[in-house]
């Protein structure tokens, strides 16, 4: 009998064994089941924002959100950083290279400061000014001040947010240094950060999964140009650099890029430049490249320094816009520029290359007088411009009647350029009274119009008919 007894010792063994053996069920059982989605708290990841449907998603944050006006997609990196819209389409960039007067920006963020975007490496929209290398990033983040380039992408998003159209997202930056001339300049430390750029716009469409392009690209170089004193060469040395930076998107499998400048004109202190006359030939044969002039430089308020004011920005970039969203359209965009002089007696005219009937605008908003912008010179004894007027035969064609016949040893037909300073006058030397009958209404509620670009012209006798179209290469 007591062999068949459990001793007390067995019976607590045995009840150990069936404890061990009924809590290690749950854990197998767990280890069954499928893995269940763990919860995101928005107030916990995101902070004390109007967010929901937050989940993660390989290397992102996705959630939506009231950040601005109506709710919207956003993302936002999962090791950390500034959150940007979920937006369509690929990485728009808008990039820009030049001298110390590309390195201006307007106080304040974007108005689209989810989608108007820097690399994430603190510099910002403006580069490092030629002082340092950077290095390549492959984040973005919001910007605190809007340069140039900016303010373009903030223009095209207002339009496609007022039409209910998609809204990208944009890569801007400007790299700018102190190069003398323009050698210098493509193989300064502009070049060589803008290159970076390049890599940080590849490397943040890469991480984002979708394709990078170059939607434009800003050129401003001129009056910073000490060493060049060719114009010739001036526009040589531009068409090369815009052949390197081609070369430098091909070689990331970028498509060569749109190319907007700004057609120089000088300062309230300068009026007479190589520049002046290398951007009269770069709109006249800008070369294999798709070089857009979308504005004289004399109808954009400047400091007492020659730059740019704030407004000035403004204006300039809304030009740029609307010259980009008229070249997509198939609408192509070009300035009024005079392109051939013939005079007949004491009267001169004028062929302008140009894309709409021309306007002496009646307001001569830049002050440009009687004279409308031009100026005779190298006929001897002086020949002064009267009246300027619309050929009545020709709507792109301009009539001057001078006080003389405009003869002499090399007479030369000036336009907004090399002009005289007129007394008590703080605005450019240069300006003009020409313009087309392109008009738009700008951000401050004003018309923008398309002004005459500035030039420098023989004087040549010949018919009082119909000038005949220049020779040489057209755009």
């Amino acid at each position: 009998m007591a062999k068949d007894k459990e001793t007390r010792e067995e019976r607590k063994a045995r009840r150990r064994e069936r404890r061990r053996a009924e809590q290690a069920l749950p854990i197998v059982q767990a280890q069954a089941l499928p893995a269940v989605p763990v919860r995101l708290d928005p107030a916990v990841v995101l902070g004390d924002i109007d967010a929901w449907n937050l989940r993660a998603e390989g290397g992102w944050l996705r959630f939506d959100a009231r950040l601005e006006d109506g709710a919207r997609a956003y993302l936002r990196p999962l090791a950390g950083g500034d959150a940007i819209a979920d937006a369509p389409g690929p990485l728009l960039a808008v990039l820009g290279i030049g001298g110390p007067r590309r390195a201006g920006f307007n106080a304040g963020p974007a108005r689209f400061r989810f989608n108007v975007l820097a690399p994430a490496d603190d510099i910002g929209g403006v580069g490092l000014e030629g002082t340092a290398l950077a290095e390549p990033a492959s984040g973005l983040q919001h910007l605190r001040h809007r340069s140039r380039e900016a303010l373009l992408a903030d223009t095209l998003l207002g339009w496609r947010h007022a039409a209910r159209r998609g809204l990208p997202l944009f890569f801007v930056r400007a790299e700018t240094d102190t190069s003398a001339g323009i050698e210098a300049l493509g193989n300064g430390a502009a070049f060589g950060n803008f290159c970076t750029a390049l890599d940080s716009l590849c490397a943040a469409a890469g991480t984002l999964g979708r394709p990078a392009q170059v939607l434009a690209m800003g050129l401003d170089f001129g009056l910073e140009d000490v060493v060049t004193a060719d114009a010739g060469a001036l526009a040589a040395g531009i068409r090369a650099l815009m052949a390197r930076i081609t070369q430098e998107m091909r070689q990331r499998d970028l498509p060569p890029p749109v190319f907007l400048a700004v057609a120089e004109a000088g300062t309230a202190r300068i009026s007479d430049h190589p520049a002046i006359r290398a951007m009269q030939e770069l709109a006249w044969c800008p070369g294999p490249h798709r070089l857009i002039v979308t504005a004289p430089s004399y109808m954009a308020a400047q400091d007492r320094f020659g730059r740019p004011t704030e407004a000035g920005r403004q204006l300039l970039a809304e030009m740029d816009a609307h010259a980009l969203a008229a070249c997509a359209e198939g609408e192509g965009w070009r300035c009024p520029l005079p392109v051939l002089a013939e005079y007949s007696g004491r009267q001169i005219r004028v062929l302008f290359d140009a894309q709409q009937d021309l306007v002496i605008d009646p307001r001569d908003p830049f002050h440009a007088g009687a004279a409308a912008g031009f100026r005779i010179i190298g006929t001897g004894p002086e020949s002064r411009i009267r009246s300027v007027k619309v050929a009545a035969d020709d709507p792109r064609s301009l009539i001057l009647t001078c006080d003389r016949a405009p003869e002499g040893p090399a007479p030369r037909l000036l336009h907004a350029c090399a002009l005289e300073a007129a007394a008590g006058d703080a605005g450019p030397i240069n300006r003009s009274a020409i313009r087309d009958t392109w008009q738009a209404a700008g951000s401050d509620g004003a018309d923008l119009h398309r002004w005459a670009l500035p030039a420098d012209l023989p004087l040549h006798p010949g018919p009082a008919g119909k000038a005949a179209a220049p020779e040489g290469q057209k755009r």
